[in-house]
Order: C-alpha cells, then structure tokens, then sequence
C-alpha cells in the first residue's frame, strides 16, 4: 500500500506556454520537503520516472514531475524540440510553483535530473539559491565531447553541413527539420542505434504522448551544451552524481572527472552497465542513493 496519492497538476510559463505534471503527495500532514524532477532528452516523464517520484513520496516528500514543453501533455510548438536553456528556464518555473503550494516547506527544495536534465540539474544547482539538495543521475556534461565520440571524423563535415543546412532552411521561413530519436536501422538517420536506447525510447507509453523524432536543431542545440562548467559552482549546495560505469551516451569518464571538479558536500554512486541500467536492472541502486541524499539533506532543522 502507497503512503502518497498522485494527482495532474500545471503550471505556465514566462511566455505563457502551460507546461503539465504529476504532483505526488504524501498521505500524511505537511508541511513536507518537496522535490522537482524532469526527464532527459526527447523523452517525457513516461520514460522510467514515475518509480523514482513514488519511491520519494513515500519517504514524505511532495514530488512535481513534469513534462518539458513540446513533450508529452505540455503545451508548446514546435512537438519534439529541445532547447536546454529554455528547459532550465521552464525548470525555474516547475520550483516556483511547487515552493508555492501550501503543504511544501519552500526551505527545503531538492531537484533530481536525469541525463540532458542531470546536466540541466548541475546548472540549476548552481544558479538558483532556493535548492537544498541536487541529484544529477547519469548526466550529459559536455555536448561537445559526446559528438566527438559519437560522430565518426570521416562524418563530422556531413553532420555539421546538414545541421547548417537546417539552420538556412529555417532561416528561408521553412518548418524545423526532424529525425528519428532512435532506430536499429543504419539507413534512417537517428540520434540513437545501441540496443538498450532503442528498448528505453520504445517502451510502452500511453498512446499519443510521445513520437519518435526530434527537431534536428536540437541536435545542434546539444552538439555545444556544456553543463558540466557548472559543476564546481554547484557547491555549499549538497550534490549527488550517480554514474553508469559503462556509459557511452553522456560518458563515464567525463561524468567521473567532473565529479573531481566539483567542491563539498559531494557524493559518488556508481552502478554497473550502460546509460540506461539506473532506471532499469539497477533502479534500487539508483534510487535507494537519492533517496538517502534527499533524507540526509532536506530533513528538517530544529528550531531554538
């Protein structure tokens, strides 16, 4: 038996685009710490989430969960376009609601991002004071050094010509070009081909919430985001990285070095296999270590 109820919630952003969540609380009386989490690229909150909020919730916490814009049941066009700092901008405006909500202690605020979002999580954590605790799970740290691993050197002028095309198509007033997010199938263009990405985006989602393709600048969006500059400026605010040690979408040995880089209060996990083994076969791994950062760091302080 659950000790928290879930309910759909929303919240609008600057421009007014109404960006929608889940709002899990507790079944016990507040007021609670809360935590906001957000999923990782071209996918929505469907995608391995719902068990890490459930787990927090349980623990006492009140859980905003949302869909980015132009993803899932948020509001925004175009459909499938990532943006980072419009994200992180929407991000800020996911923690003013929920520190707005009646049965949330706005004092302790932690936030829990997942690969693109886990590094959206370093930049958060280090420019928004209203944090207590951060959990960056298996986070991109450098667009920049995952294309140059991604992309093979014979490729790199192909791959940039065709980004820089899109950018003049656009430019000319023609709609943002797209690509698959995933495909086994050499012959379609995709950002993702390793067989456990394709089993993550493809899993079973809700009928209508999710299509795979992606703007095809978003991928130029990514090729320069670089979170992890972020990381050393994180600090006094506690931060917890949890690393796949065989990662090559966001990487491991970057991940690990930007651990290095970042200052006290800080903790390491890793969890054996590839990008996607937190949500998966290593899930308690994952998931038993944030929670005990959020239970070390969002606990409340006695009061004198």
């Amino acid at each position: 038996m659950s000790g928290h109820h879930r309910e759909d919630t929303a919240f609008t952003a600057d421009d007014g685009t109404v960006l929608r969540a889940w709002l899990y609380r507790p079944d016990r009386p507040g007021p609670h710490s809360a935590i906001s989490m957000a999923h990782g690229y071209a996918g929505t909150r469907h995608h391995g989430l719902a068990p890490f909020a459930e787990a927090f919730a349980d623990d006492g916490h009140v859980v905003l969960l949302h869909d980015h814009r132009g993803f899932g049941a948020s509001d925004g066009v175009p459909r499938q376009d990532v943006d980072p700092w419009v994200q992180i901008a929407d991000w800020r405006r996911a923690l003013s609601h929920l520190e707005a909500l009646p049965d949330v202690d706005a004092d302790r605020l932690g936030l829990w991002g997942t690969s693109y979002a886990g590094g959206h999580a370093l930049v958060l954590g280090a420019t928004d004071p209203r944090l207590r605790a951060v959990v960056a799970q298996v986070p991109t740290i450098s667009g920049i050094e995952q294309t140059r691993r991604r992309v093979k050197p014979e490729d790199v002028a192909a791959f940039r010509a065709g980004l820089l095309d899109d950018e003049r198509d656009r430019a000319a007033g023609r709609a943002p070009a797209r690509r698959a997010i995933v495909s086994a199938d050499p012959a379609v263009p995709a950002s993702y081909r390793a067989p456990d990405a394709v089993a993550f985006y493809l899993q079973d989602v809700p009928e209508g919430v999710w299509s795979n393709e992606v703007t095809v600048r978003s991928t130029l969006a990514a090729t320069t985001y670089e979170p992890g500059t972020y990381v050393g400026l994180v600090s006094p605010v506690p931060l917890l990285l949890v690393v796949a040690t065989a990662d090559t979408v966001t990487l491991t040995d970057t991940a690990l070095a930007a651990y290095g880089r970042a200052l006290e209060p800080k903790r390491l996990v890793t969890v054996p296999g590839g990008h996607f083994a937190p949500y998966r076969e290593h899930f308690p791994t994952a998931s038993r270590a944030a929670r005990a950062w959020f239970a070390e760091h969002l606990q409340q302080e006695e009061r004198s």
